[in-house]
């Protein structure tokens, strides 16, 4: 099994093929927060949370989802290698 570290170098080589970003978010004093800030032209802008294929959300990071898409942002959770090769290839079609 992938380590959730190594999940989300997978993704930032795959946004980063792409030609987008792929931010590290790290949000001192606010936890619960996406791994990672994906921007692609459009602007297409996702949040990205990684975890292994048997990882879980906590409760904070299922309550910032639900409010990041209450606002209307793009939130995804991906769950090990194969998720986040989808994903990208999603957004390759974009």
């Amino acid at each position: 099994m992938m380590l959730e570290r190594d999940v989300e170098r997978r993704l930032k080589r795959g946004i980063d093929r792409l030609g987008g970003l792929c931010l590290k978010w790290v949000s001192p004093g606010k936890a619960g927060v996406p791994d990672r800030i994906v921007i692609l032209r459009g602007p297409t802008i996702w949040f990205v949370e990684l975890k292994t294929e048997r990882g879980k959300l906590t409760l904070l990071q299922a309550a910032m989802q639900k409010n990041l898409r209450a606002l209307g942002c793009n939130v995804i959770t991906l769950y090990g290698p194969a998720d986040v090769d989808r994903f990208v290839a999603s957004l390759d079609i974009l």
